[in-house]
């Protein structure tokens, strides 16, 4: 099950500027570089619990289009069963409650989480996921430039992925993803999660003090992650006081906490960036 924290965070001011389209078979925020430019490579967001509607996931989207040329997708993977936006401020509450009160508050935002966790369990989400990029990877060819941003809960699908998972494009096995990208992944399972199988490189984004990724489990992962050979070499990097759902729920109001948000969003594009040939 997920932990309060994935429930937890800040809304962000914004507009969103992409559309919505349509995308093998499910609908997605789509957005490209706001000049005009031609994208040179496709990044797709696996959001947090809160989904695709979430304007913080779609300005996130926003900013990685314009950090360099990416088409971005953020699709509907959860079914219309993302959590409401509206257990943020319960969720605040019970943060900042007493240990008496505490429950109260988590028992009021249940009504807002239980649809995503029911309907969104990796088991079922993860067909789902893997589906669409399949056809992706087919529609856009064997050549395209695809990589893969995962936050909380679209984590763990990212990792899943990155263990030489193919589709068949005529009679060849290829890869589904180029290069991907975890900030603050839920359910990571170490050291299965990065096991020898692991063929794609990731980059971790990891808050200091995440209760869902202890320092040890942290350290395990660096030490697998980075000794993989080339291309499959990973990194990590850990974001000193920062906690769960940084990368996306970061309360911007707050300096050091927004200067870690955007360092996080420019470690994601660098790493694409390298791995992409950008």
């Amino acid at each position: 099950m997920s932990c309060p924290d994935c429930f937890s965070g800040s809304v962000h001011e914004g507009k969103p500027r992409g559309e919505i389209v349509k995308l093998h078979g499910l609908d997605a925020y789509s957005v490209g570089p706001a000049d005009g430019r031609t994208p040179k490579a496709i990044i797709v967001i696996i959001p947090d619990a809160f989904g695709w509607e979430f304007v913080n996931n779609r300005l996130l989207a926003d900013h990685y289009a314009d950090r360099g040329d990416y088409k971005v997708y953020l699709p509907e993977f959860m079914l219309g069963k993302a959590a409401s936006a509206s257990v943020i401020p319960t969720m605040r509450s019970a943060m900042n409650s007493s240990a008496l009160m505490k429950p109260i508050h988590i028992a009021r935002a249940l009504p807002a989480m239980m649809p995503f966790i029911m309907t969104n369990r990796i088991g079922k989400s993860y067909p789902r996921v893997k589906a669409f990029f399949e056809a992706l990877r087919i529609a856009e060819g064997p050549d395209a430039k695809i990589a893969a941003a995962g936050f909380c809960w679209g984590g763990k699908h990212v990792l899943l992925m990155s263990h030489n998972v193919t589709v068949d494009i005529d009679g060849k096995p290829t890869p589904l993803l180029n290069v991907g990208f975890v900030g603050h992944p839920s359910f990571v399972e170490v050291p299965a999660d990065v096991a020898d199988t692991m063929t794609v490189p990731v980059a971790f984004a990891v808050g200091e003090l995440d209760s869902n990724l202890p320092k040890d489990a942290v350290d395990e992962i660096r030490k697998i992650v980075e000794a993989k050979p080339a291309p499959a070499t990973g990194e990590v990097v850990v974001y000193k006081d920062a906690g769960h759902g940084f990368c996306v729920r970061a309360d911007t109001s707050l300096n050091d906490v927004a200067k870690q948000a955007l360092a996080a969003e420019e470690q994601c594009i660098a790493w694409f960036n390298k791995h992409l040939g950008l």
